[in-house]
């Protein structure tokens, strides 16, 4: 069937920067790989028969819902078992954009840039890192990004304008 092949092609098409957006936020790729399958199996088993062009903000609500319950479990999980040890984050530092896609002279540069963004993404509040990278990563639109993130576009407004005046901070000293 044609809107199959069109559910196959819209997944692989934010497979990567799913998998991206969700390592980040839960620093562990079995918890991102999990986040994933599960907001791409609710979108096919919920809002397969939508229309397509509803499915990006859909796939995005859903994984952002996945994230925050990932947040909310872990937050339970420290306050019941706080003598527990954290898991491993991973298996180093995680890929916020591949390495092959830039000359071999550029990337040195754009690892220390991604390393001081990352660290600096993940010192903001988890709606802020949410607002940031829905809007500047995956390019949705201010309304969109309301509908993901389940708030009202003055709210996407209000933690966009609060991560990047934090980000401007931040790297300040990456730019004369």
């Amino acid at each position: 069937r044609m809107s199959d092949l069109k559910m196959a092609s819209f997944l692989a098409s934010v497979e990567q920067k799913a998998y991206r957006m969700a390592l980040f936020a839960v620093k562990h790729r079995d918890d991102a790989l999990d986040i994933v399958q599960d907001a791409m199996l609710q979108l096919v088993q919920r809002y397969g028969g939508r229309p397509d062009t509803e499915w990006p903000p859909l796939f995005h609500r859903i994984l952002q819902n996945r994230i925050m319950d990932a947040h909310r479990s872990k937050r339970w999980s420290r306050m019941l078992t706080p003598w527990r040890e954290e898991p491993e984050a991973g298996d180093g530092p995680i890929d916020l954009a591949d390495p092959r896609q830039l000359p071999q002279a550029e990337r040195l540069q754009q690892d220390r840039a991604m390393a001081r963004l990352q660290t600096a993404l993940q010192a903001l509040p988890v709606r802020q890192q949410q607002a940031y990278l829905l809007r500047h990563w995956e390019g949705l639109d201010v309304k969109e990004t309301a509908q993901a993130m389940r708030c009202s576009e003055g709210s996407v407004k209000t933690h966009l304008s609060r991560a990047l005046a934090a980000l401007k901070r931040e790297l300040a000293e990456d730019w004369p």
